[in-house]
């Protein structure tokens, strides 16, 4: 598959992998507001990402990677999470985008690695823009909003957008890389949560040609025949990226919450420390058990699909549509254990040098991510249980009529 190269280094083990991330938090901790208030993240930080090998964790062996089930990336980001939220976010972005890379036609990791196998490559999925079939690709126009950490990558963009056939209708949500020197970025991130993600928003230049062998389509799941952890289905992958990194968000809440509550005095009625009020014990064993809850459906999805593939067998229809409910309540679940500790963190906590706001606006910000939308998703789910079908484009093509 593609141009074979040696690797740089021995594939770490998981192990090592989470040691390295672990050891980061302390550094990326520091720099947390720094990041905010630039917001973006500096270059160094996406430079020890990649000494770390993080980059490498879903990126074909053909080009130096690790080749690793997602479930590794899962959980480095749940680490990394804790640590700054903005920092670990760039790392999900634009670390998902080399497993898409091995689902493409070799030909697009040998154009896009061929000289340079760190070459970081960015997205905006949200069908905004236009694509026309013309001959041997397409033609695509218009503008895409929020793509995290597009300062970093040299190697383009990943776009989404709906295709249409004659008559149309929609026949295919597809998504094409698109070169860098065929876009613009525009900043206008201002948000109230992971400000420092650099989510600019991107508009292509007139008119730009994707050849074939660049674009896949997001909706229709084709096993494929290459190594076995590119051939999960698409939507999952992504998704639970997503979630993973809000995971981490969460549990970096708890850290600090603990942090700030084993030292802290109960003001109100005085004596025992606040550690020993039942409440604050509740309140923070019932987060713990929430975001336990969402840690597990994650890595249980993804080992479940990954038990299909490796017997040679699609992950069947029935479950991708459990998979993607599980993955979707991840944020409502980690937002709600956030918030249940902020509540309780006093008026401390409203003090913007508090880090338990930025994990909780972290939360907030990302729980509006259209990975997380779940109650559509429970909508989808309940009708697909019952007998009611699924809407067309969201897990397979639109039939045509």
């Amino acid at each position: 598959m593609g141009i074979m190269t040696e690797h740089a280094t021995t594939t770490p083990t998981v192990e090592t992998l989470l040691a390295r991330a672990s050891a980061m938090l302390p550094w990326l901790r520091e720099q947390a507001d720094s990041v905010e208030a630039a917001r973006a993240v500096p270059a160094s930080t996406i430079q020890a990402f990649r000494e770390a090998g993080f980059f490498r964790i879903l990126q074909p062996a053909a080009w130096g990677g690790y080749e690793m089930n997602p479930q590794v990336f899962y959980r480095v980001l749940m680490e990394l999470g804790r640590g700054c939220p903005s920092s670990a976010w760039n790392l999900m972005i634009l670390g998902i985008h080399q497993w898409e890379l091995g689902v493409l036609d070799p030909r697009a990791g040998n154009a896009l690695w061929g000289a340079d196998q760190e070459v970081l490559v960015s997205s905006s999925y949200a069908p905004c823009g236009k694509a026309r079939k013309v001959d041997g690709g397409w033609m695509i126009s218009g503008a895409w909003p929020s793509s995290s950490g597009s300062d970093h990558c040299q190697g383009g963009a990943f776009l989404g957008a709906r295709v249409f056939d004659d008559q149309g209708q929609m026949a295919d949500l597809r998504s094409f890389l698109v070169n860098r020197e065929d876009y613009d970025l525009i900043d206008d991130w201002h948000v109230v949560g992971l400000a420092g993600t650099g989510s600019k928003s991107l508009k292509v230049r007139g008119e730009a040609f994707v050849p074939d062998f660049r674009s896949h389509s997001i909706v229709d799941y084709s096993m494929g025949n290459g190594p076995t952890s590119y051939r999960l289905p698409f939507n999952q992958v992504f998704f639970s990226a997503v979630s993973a990194v809000i995971v981490g968000f969460a549990q970096g809440m708890v850290d600090l919450y603990v942090e700030h509550m084993k030292p802290r005095q109960n003001v109100l009625v005085g004596g025992p420390i606040a550690a020993k009020n039942p409440f604050i014990q509740e309140k923070l064993g019932n987060a713990v058990l929430l975001i336990r809850s969402a840690r597990a459906r994650v890595l249980q999805a993804i080992q479940e699909a990954s038990a299909q593939v490796e017997q040679n067998e699609p992950v069947p229809l029935d479950m991708r549509v459990n998979h993607l409910l599980d993955i979707q309540g991840v944020a409502k679940d980690c937002f709600s254990a956030g918030h249940m500790l902020f509540k309780k963190s006093g008026a401390r906590g409203i003090f913007n040098s508090c880090p338990m706001q930025r994990q909780l606006r972290a939360l907030l910000a990302a729980g509006n991510h259209i990975t997380q939308n779940e109650d559509d998703t429970s909508a989808l789910l309940g009708a697909y249980l019952l007998g009611q079908g699924l809407p067309p484009g969201v897990f397979e093509l639109p039939r045509a009529s």
